[in-house]
């Protein structure tokens, strides 16, 4: 898996795509934030017995694109007042973010793929390139020189793209900003 850190980092470049009315409020930024790193809970499921390759396990259901969907439009559900006139892009916005965790884990060279299908096929998927340095799991692991050489891969494969993403769609906002 790729790290929380460059998982709220693709979520704040992705963010920048938002409507105006919603990036200057700091509840949309958490929410993104947070739909960028749920995926991730499901590594709780251990505690309760669940395998790592079973449908609730680590990369099961939570990292599907099925997930990202009921998430993202639970999250944006939360700017109800709103929903006619931005509901769709909100919930979009929000769908990309969360399915983002999985395409970012699914260029990870580690784990047993992602279950993008999930819950209607089992089978779990990488991509063919897979040049991002998989995450130990918990913070021990994680302070180690392995650690490092996660941290450094991601610097190198995610975040400057996600710099530019963010910094393009911020240059086209200002641009061309949208009523609201």
């Amino acid at each position: 898996m790729a790290t929380i850190f460059s998982h709220a980092i693709v979520a704040g470049a992705l963010g920048q795509a938002g409507p105006d009315r919603y990036r200057g409020d700091w509840r949309f930024w958490y929410l993104l934030v947070i739909c960028a790193i749920i995926p991730d809970a499901d590594v709780a499921s251990r505690w309760f017995g669940i395998r790592y390759e079973d449908m609730w396990g680590h990369r099961g259901i939570t990292h599907s694109l099925f997930f990202a969907l009921i998430l993202g439009g639970l999250a944006a559900a939360r700017f109800r007042p709103h929903w006619r006139k931005d509901g769709w892009k909100l919930a979009a916005l929000f769908f990309a973010v969360t399915a983002s965790h999985g395409l970012l884990d699914a260029l990870t060279n580690g784990g047993r793929g992602i279950a993008f299908f999930a819950p209607f096929d089992r089978v779990r998927y990488f991509f063919p390139w897979r040049p991002i340095e998989v995450s130990p799991i918990g913070a021990s692991r994680f302070l180690t020189l392995r650690g490092q050489t996660v941290i450094l891969s991601e610097l190198k494969w995610i975040w400057p793209p996600s710099i530019l993403i963010g910094w393009s769609l911020f240059l086209v906002n200002r641009r061309h900003p949208a009523s609201g």
